[in-house]
């Protein structure tokens, strides 16, 4: 995607600092990864699957970020009751199911994608510290130290993913 490490438009990984700046700073990376990744593509290619029958597109993947967010930051931590943007009860996979190739499917993923990250990003910053704590239905009480490691974890295996997709699209690797 870029020709050398000084042409990357990421912001650089932290090497030093407190442990939230560590660890905001490494999801920053993963956020922004998943965005260079998904940038420049017109709405075909970005929901451009897989491979038969998988429903798996980077479209796909930046919908269910955008719940992920949602999830873990508005809902998790700060106790809204926000419904999820894309799956339901019914379709568990209507991130990645409604996926299509529409200026305003693409349009509406982008928008919640960066309006829950700038949510996430402000919860970070406003919170006492690490150790503040949510309540997820499944796992019970965890920290926002937690929530940062796992959406770390959940941004690197799906940029995975998305590189992959990227390069079977129009052969661009790296980042």
């Amino acid at each position: 995607m870029f020709d050398s490490t000084d042409k990357d438009p990421r912001v650089a990984l932290p090497r030093l600092g407190g442990e939230g700046q560590v660890l905001a700073g490494y999801l920053r990376h993963q956020r922004q990864t998943l965005e260079l990744k998904c940038s420049g593509l017109a709405p075909e290619d970005l929901a451009r699957r897989a491979v038969d029958p998988s429903t798996l597109s980077l479209l796909g993947l930046l919908r269910h970020m955008a719940d992920v967010e949602r999830d873990w930051f508005r809902v998790v931590m700060a106790g809204t009751g926000a419904p999820p943007y894309y799956w339901t009860e019914e379709d568990p996979d209507g991130d990645f199911n409604g996926a299509q190739a529409a200026e305003a499917v693409v349009r509406d993923a982008w928008n919640h994608w960066r309006e829950e990250v700038a949510f996430a990003e402000r919860f970070v910053e406003d919170a006492s510290g690490l150790g503040v704590t949510g309540t997820d239905p499944e796992r019970g009480e965890v920290s926002l130290r937690w929530v940062l490691v796992h959406m770390i974890e959940e941004y690197a295996r799906h940029n995975g993913h998305a590189d992959l997709l990227r390069e079977r699209i129009d052969g661009t690797v790296g980042g």
